[in-house]
């Protein structure tokens, strides 16, 4: 009898929210991981580079694109990575420029997402709030807004494999630039330790918290709208 009462006791004490929000967190991670990665390649390929076409990456199927890891880190710590989606530079005109320009074209793809995202929770503010079903829905579009945001902020780090140390890289010479690439592949270590420590808790939210406050406005003008529209 007293084992049941301990299992019951777990039980009732266990926080169900915690997980609700994991949950939560689970189909924004993966719109947002899919979007950004398809971004790269479907640069890439408009640039001359058809390696992530060859090799299925030019698709909406997120699993795909799953690292299990980056996918861990964005349901904790809403920010995170995907598997790269590969890219061969030595097909580009301008190597260094369309390597620059396809690593961009995730982060200014998560801050696309967020635009948009931003302007739906605005809309559905008043009819979706009215439910309990309603209700978490719209905490989804919000909190893919977010989780968005903080992918594209995230990718902007000049630390490598990050999107922003290939832009920073394609501003320095071919010889630092080669050389530096060379140990790629040691900065996802680095990466990891920083973001499991959480080094780069404090600034990366604020600067999600920034540029999400700089997208309230829109959301605003969304609500009203529709508010005008419909409820007047």
């Amino acid at each position: 009898m007293s084992a049941i009462e301990g299992l019951h006791s777990i039980w009732d004490g266990f926080d169900f929210t915690y997980i609700l929000s994991i949950l939560l967190g689970l189909i924004p991670s993966l719109l947002c991981i899919t979007l950004h990665e398809l971004s790269h390649g479907f640069v890439a390929y408009k640039l001359g580079d058809d390696t992530a076409k060859s090799r299925g990456r030019l698709t909406l199927n997120p699993l795909k694109h799953l690292d299990p890891m980056g996918l861990l880190m964005m349901l904790v710590f809403h920010v995170g990575w995907a598997k790269p989606v590969p890219v061969n530079m030595y097909r580009f005109k301008n190597p260094k420029r369309g390597m620059a320009v396809t690593a961009l074209a995730g982060p200014v793809s998560n801050l696309l997402i967020a635009v948009v995202f931003m302007f739906l929770y605005g809309a559905a503010y008043i009819p979706l709030g009215r439910s309990a079903v309603g209700y978490y829905f719209l905490q989804m579009i919000q909190l893919t807004a977010i989780i968005s945001i903080g992918l594209g902020i995230f990718n902007l780090l000049p630390l490598p494999p990050l999107d922003g140390s290939k832009v920073l890289f394609s501003l320095m010479s071919d010889e630092s630039y080669y050389k530096l690439m060379r140990y790629e592949r040691y900065g996802g270590i680095v990466m990891l330790v920083l973001v499991a420590t959480g080094v780069l808790g404090k600034p990366l939210s604020i600067a999600i918290d920034a540029v999400y406050a700089w997208l309230v406005p829109l959301a605003q003008l969304a609500c009203d709208g529709v508010f005008h529209l419909f409820y007047m």
